[in-house]
């Protein structure tokens, strides 16, 4: 990514990066999903536009776009390429950390388009608990720290130019967790196979490990092992709203594509078309009930993380899972309703399946959300004891 802009444009036009989603990014999804191919034209494109500095500071020349922005961008791109839509989410939840504790040179590049980063939390050992990270940080000759972990799934494995690594703190006995700005080509980094998934497929979500990678200790993003507060404060919010956006993107054009299909696809021995079907009327009507239910709730969650809400926490927690479990939901509701004309790829709606899944198992998954969300709700700890 670190020649993708020679000098894109400061700010986010939104007549001009629209225009990249339609005639870049949406013509080339298709092969994206059938090949498995990282959308490096489409999210070169989208940095010349401004997109990738959305979140960034006007100083370093970002748009100083805030969350609700953000959510338009990742839902209006995952109704056309989850995929690119995915790289541009785990880009933006890095992206808050780094604005908050990240070297101004590296600001600047992710905030004129030049430097795509992603997070990498959830590991082996401890799998979708990404606040409980098995990885070690210690210290390593005068100013320097070596990182060891092996971590499962990292978006744009390989693509991105850093990842914001998590690993135990330097003082092992504090617990908790810290937090790094790993640059991609450090010796010692290594990208463990390509990325060959069910739905997503041109995301390079693949494993990444670490073996005596040294970074120096101003490459820490927070003071260590306040990590996890870091993760809960700024990265969480973000993250967990872009994902109930990108779901419910997803879910909004497998509607649209199922409107279309009820109101243009004929039953001709009745002279009707399947939107004169009262069974499929109530079932569109009911997906479509459900879709709007989780959007509102979205909206409600943007304006508790805006104002500062003493119920944001549990907000953020409620829309990602239902947004995910909605977007699943329609999805298998698209499926039905189009009948045999959605297995075919030409419609689209088989490729939205596919991709409405995933939110499910991203951590924190929808059963991690409900013990969250079930947590709060009955003022218990949110992390003690959880399982």
């Amino acid at each position: 990514m670190s020649q993708i802009a020679e000098a894109p444009p400061a700010g986010l036009v939104p007549e001009h990066w629209d225009a990249v989603v339609r005639e870049v990014v949406q013509p080339l999804a298709e092969e994206v999903d059938r090949a498995g191919v990282f959308p490096r034209t489409g999210v070169r494109t989208l940095a010349e536009a401004g997109v990738l500095g959305l979140l960034s500071s006007p100083a370093h020349g970002g748009a100083g776009g805030d969350l609700r922005q953000a959510a338009a961008v990742v839902g209006r791109l995952a109704g056309v390429c989850g995929s690119t839509a995915m790289v541009v989410l785990m880009h933006y939840a890095a992206v808050t950390v780094i604005e908050a504790h990240g070297d101004d040179e590296v600001r600047r590049a992710i905030a004129t388009g030049h430097h795509l980063t992603t997070l990498a939390f959830s590991e082996h050992g401890s799998r979708s608990h990404f606040w409980a990270p098995v990885g070690t940080a210690v210290p390593d000759g005068a100013g320097a720290v070596r990182l060891d972990a092996r971590k499962s799934w990292v978006t744009s494995a390989g693509e991105a130019d850093s990842y914001v690594w998590s690993s135990r703190p330097l003082d092992a006995a504090a617990g908790g967790m810290s937090l790094w700005l790993l640059p991609a080509g450090s010796p010692g980094l290594e990208v463990r196979g390509d990325y060959d998934g069910f739905g997503l497929r041109g995301n390079a979500s693949s494993p990444v490990t670490a073996e005596g990678v040294r970074v120096p200790r101003r490459a820490a993003l927070g003071p260590d092992g306040e990590g996890l507060a870091i993760a809960l404060g700024v990265v969480l919010p973000c993250f967990l709203t872009l994902s109930a956006a990108f779901s419910l993107g997803v879910a909004d054009t497998l509607l649209e594509m199922t409107a279309r299909h009820l109101r243009e696809t004929r039953l001709e021995h009745l002279g009707e078309s399947l939107a004169h079907q009262p069974v499929a009327r109530r079932d569109y009507a009911a997906l479509r009930l459900r879709a709007d239910a989780a959007r509102a709730l979205l909206d409600d969650a943007l304006t508790a993380v805006e104002t500062g809400r003493s119920d944001a926490m549990l907000q953020v927690l409620q829309v990602k899972a239902l947004a995910a479990e909605t977007a699943a939901d329609t999805a298998d509701g698209a499926m039905r309703l189009c009948g045999g004309s959605a297995f075919r790829r030409e419609l689209g709606v088989e490729r939205r399946f596919r991709d409405a899944l995933a939110a499910r198992v991203m951590a924190p998954t929808t059963e991690a959300l409900y013990d969250f969300c079930g947590r709060a709700g009955l003022g218990l700890p949110l992390f003690e004891e959880a399982r």
